[in-house]
């Protein structure tokens, strides 16, 4: 019997059930084309280039959700607070990561509940980035 139920939504990650990898980097994508043109975020990004770290948050999303785990293999552990401890990353720069994300969310036209499921861990894990006052 749990043969015949292989692949049902019971079964499937999160990342599956919302479209894998395509998702996750439009998803990326949309969120960075925000923070190009943010003047409080952009300066957080030394590269010209944002790909990079358009990259990094794909590819440590679709691992967080249940796809490949490329995120860990190249760069190990996540230690999301770590890695941010470099910036300052007040209760602006939160409430500017969050706009452009719920912008980034709300193009992707998921399904109300997974909509939800996404939102609430992004705003979880924006708000255990907050490292400074103000």
């Amino acid at each position: 019997m749990n043969e015949m139920r292989r692949g049902t939504l019971e079964e499937q990650t999160f990342y599956e059930r919302v479209g894998g990898e395509q998702t996750f980097r439009r998803l990326v994508h949309r969120f960075y084309q925000g923070v190009a043109e943010d003047p409080l975020l952009r300066p957080m990004y030394p590269e010209e280039d944002l790909g990079p770290a358009e990259e990094r948050l794909a590819l440590f999303l679709m691992q967080y959700w249940g796809g490949p785990r490329t995120y860990s293999e190249q760069r190990g552990h996540p230690r999301l607070r770590m890695r941010h401890v470099p910036f300052t990353v007040n209760r602006a720069a939160h409430d500017a990561w969050l706009r452009h994300m719920r912008e980034a969310v709300d193009e992707l036209e998921l399904p109300p509940a997974e909509a939800g499921e996404l939102w609430r861990y992004l705003t979880y894990a924006a708000a255990t980035m907050i490292n400074s006052p103000g």
